[in-house]
């Protein structure tokens, strides 16, 4: 059979590029993800097992980064002046493709979002796509990404030129649905503090000015604001200090806010109603405010069609039911957002729990080390494998992919 001549064989193509027979070739990437199927399940449990929070995760980027170059990558540690960060490559030329990996846990919940899952999957797609990258050329990198949950970790690295040369970015992240692509929201997050005049709460209360009743009026405003937003938007947040003693008037609260919008202008809006907020219950209370807006914030997330289209046909050949997308879903935020403003990306879903479970649970936690999980990470391993073979096998498809990226941004 003449190279690059495509020929129908039953319901599918066995298609010859470059003298590569692709269906014998991604028949070999899935085997090899078989075969490390128990390697990939270690690993992961052992970084469920051992949950670091964001910047912390000394443990997982080791044994990740340990991996891969007793696996053939060359690899670079503490990448964008993060201890915890890491750049893993194989082969050289074009397209650079990457695969990230997360690993930080959540404080007092663990691996509640999955991210052990995303790591075993980073580095199974990787390894298992080796053989791609030896047929047809071009760059395959692992990036791990700390500090995803809470502290934005990407949108430092994109500010420090991780993706500067990166021509397309996969992730996959566990949930309770299927889908090849996912809808963010734009996040900042806020801290503020109320600041009073500390009494006895019974003998002179009226020398005092309750910082607890500031914050308390803030919360009571932004419950109003929340009739008057556009739908999706989000507003929500936590009291971290409220008073030492029942008898005593605070003079001093603090709080923890997150604001969320479907785009970055609304969210610009958005900001100075919720800061009204406070403003207005430092006036009535007669507390001073302090406040700081996060200096990153989290931008949606930009999907490529053409690439996420390849994702989830490869999925659908594992056997899932992968939506390309789901408008009823919202996961959030995520600092890929940010990545995906500056290259090509995707950001899929795979399911490994009922729908009534959520992340950022302990139920999700439990999901996270079990069979389910397993397998769905070794179909996210799978399908990202594949869709690098997709990619790396045709040029004119990563042109696809770099011309709709740059339309959409």
């Amino acid at each position: 059979m003449l190279p690059c001549l495509e020929i129908q064989l039953g319901l599918g193509y066995n298609r010859y590029i470059k003298g590569v027979n692709l269906a014998k070739l991604k028949a070999k990437v899935l085997a090899e993800v078989d075969s490390r199927r128990h390697q990939l399940e270690s690993l992961s449990l052992e970084i469920h097992s051992h949950p670091e929070l964001g910047f912390q995760e000394h443990r997982a980027s080791s044994l990740l980064a340990r991996y891969l170059a007793e696996n053939g990558f060359a690899v670079e540690l503490g990448v964008c002046q993060l201890p915890t960060a890491f750049r893993a490559s194989y082969g050289s030329g074009k397209p650079t493709i990457a695969i990230l990996a997360e690993y930080d846990a959540l404080p007092q919940l663990g691996h509640a979002c999955g991210h052990n899952l995303i790591a075993g999957a980073a580095v199974g797609a990787a390894l298992a796509a080796e053989v791609a990258v030896d047929h047809f050329g071009g760059s395959l990198l692992v990036i791990g990404t700390p500090a995803e949950e809470l502290y934005g970790g990407k949108i430092v690295m994109v500010d420090r030129g991780a993706f500067d040369n990166v021509d397309m970015v996969m992730i996959v992240h566990p949930g309770a649905y299927d889908t090849a692509t996912t809808k963010t929201l734009a996040c900042i997050s806020l801290k503020v503090e109320f600041f009073g005049r500390e009494v006895h709460a019974a003998a002179n209360p009226e020398a005092g000015i309750n910082a607890l009743e500031a914050m308390l009026q803030s919360f009571s405003a932004i419950n109003s604001l929340r009739q008057h937003i556009k739908d999706g938007a989000r507003i929500h947040g936590i009291i971290i200090d409220g008073g030492q003693a029942a008898n005593i008037v605070p003079a001093h609260s603090a709080g923890s806010f997150l604001v969320r919008a479907e785009d970055n202008t609304y969210l610009e809006e958005l900001k100075q109603k919720v800061l009204n907020c406070f403003l207005g219950a430092a006036t009535a209370s007669g507390a001073r405010l302090d406040y700081k807006w996060s200096k990153l914030q989290y931008t949606p997330m930009c999907n490529n069609l053409i690439m996420a289209r390849l994702f989830a046909k490869n999925m659908r050949s594992l056997g899932r039911e992968v939506k390309l997308a789901d408008p009823s879903q919202i996961f959030g935020s995520t600092d890929m957002g940010n990545v995906s403003q500056v290259v090509p990306s995707i950001h899929p879903f795979v399911a490994i729990a009922p729908t009534k479970i959520t992340s950022h649970s302990t139920e999700f936690v439990a999901a996270a080390a079990s069979k389910a999980g397993m397998k769905g990470m070794i179909d996210a391993a799978k399908a990202l494998a594949l869709t690098v073979v997709d990619l790396l096998a045709s040029p004119e498809t990563v042109a696809k992919a770099k011309k709709e990226f740059i339309k959409n941004t």
